[in-house]
């Protein structure tokens, strides 16, 4: 039996499949496609994927200096928000002709450190940083070697960047705005420890600070997540059973803190709605528990393109000071805030 061959394609073969000249092929794969014509970017991806043509990057970079990698550094992978932004990153990678390479942190400093070295061994032509620590002086050297970087969710102190992520005062007041609208009266806010994020400090701080412009009583619990279901299971208990004439409902800082505190209401016996549910971010299981859950969704897609958006204005030799692209959440409501 024969073996079967493993040639690859070469750019030539591309262009006579697509009719096109190698420079415009070149240029397609090179940084380049804003000097073709939509119609002629589309007969190349044809051609290419019809050959299976993947042009060698590393060598590109080696040889040209551009690597056309983008990394894209997340703190927990696992959070269903990291993924979906992790999408609008990817799409609008692709779209500009770059490649994403992401690694996971797992809210490890040490692993911090060690991915971002390794990210700038590959001469990635851009960063998205979901921070997990405070890498402010490894990031800045980054930023005073050439490398462009955009903070994604939370902003680290010392970095002169531009911060993508939830208007967080804005996502606070609307459900504070909501649930005060909806009868509630008495309000507890569950968070992980806030100081380990920026995003998470700035809804503790503006829940605490508008409880009174609401007319609403309310406290906050800090846990985190791992190995504090016992604990959690307990405060929940003690603020359902305190004494009190007003409704009670509960907000929750992000998807995360919301499937514990769903799965502890339900431990709990809690009637949704009776007691109010609500949650920051929105996940797939949400509108399926009856009778579905109130959320403020985040617009994933949209932070992830904006991401890539200001590493690609610093390729177009734009520089400007850094900015705060704060994009408000959508308010769904469901039946766990409908006394």
């Amino acid at each position: 039996m024969a073996a079967r061959s493993t040639r690859h394609a070469t750019l030539h073969e591309v262009a006579r499949e697509a009719g096109a000249s190698k420079t415009s092929v070149s240029r397609y794969f090179g940084g380049e496609r804003e000097r073709l014509s939509p119609p002629l970017q589309q007969r190349i991806d044809e051609a290419a994927r019809k050959l299976g043509y993947h042009p060698n990057q590393m060598a590109r970079g080696l040889k040209g200096g551009r690597s056309r990698l983008i990394g894209m550094l997340v703190a927990d992978i696992r959070n269903p928000f990291s993924v979906a932004v992790m999408h609008g990153v990817e799409q609008a990678c692709h779209e500009h002709g770059f490649s994403l390479l992401v690694c996971n942190t797992d809210n490890d400093r040490h692993q911090e450190s060690a991915h971002l070295a390794l990210l700038a061994s590959y001469r990635v032509e851009g960063l998205v940083i979901n921070a997990t620590g405070s890498p402010g002086g490894a990031l800045q050297a980054l930023i005073d070697q050439g490398t462009p970087l955009v903070l994604l969710d939370r902003e680290v102190d010392g970095v002169a960047a531009d911060v993508v992520g939830l208007d967080n005062p804005k996502a606070i007041d609307m459900a504070l705005a909501h649930l005060a609208e909806r009868g509630y009266g008495e309000l507890l806010y569950v968070t992980e420890p806030p100081e380990e994020a920026s995003s998470r400090q700035h809804r503790m701080a503006r829940f605490q600070a508008r409880l009174d412009d609401y007319g609403l009583l309310g406290e906050s619990l800090s846990l985190p997540l791992k190995g504090s279901t016992a604990a959690l299971h307990d405060a929940i208990a003690a603020f359902l059973s305190r004494p009190g004439p007003a409704p009670k409902a509960l907000l929750c800082a992000n998807g995360k803190i919301s499937l514990a505190v769903t799965r502890t209401l339900q431990t709990l016996g809690a009637r949704l709605g009776e007691t109010g549910l609500m949650g920051i971010d929105e996940l797939d299981w949400c509108e399926l528990v009856t009778p579905g859950i109130t959320t403020l969704a985040q617009p994933t897609e949209a932070l992830g393109r904006a991401a890539v958006e200001c590493l690609m204005q610093h390729h177009r030799a734009q520089p400007a000071p850094p900015r705060h692209l704060r994009y408000q959440p959508v308010l769904i409501p469901r039946g766990s805030t409908q006394r």
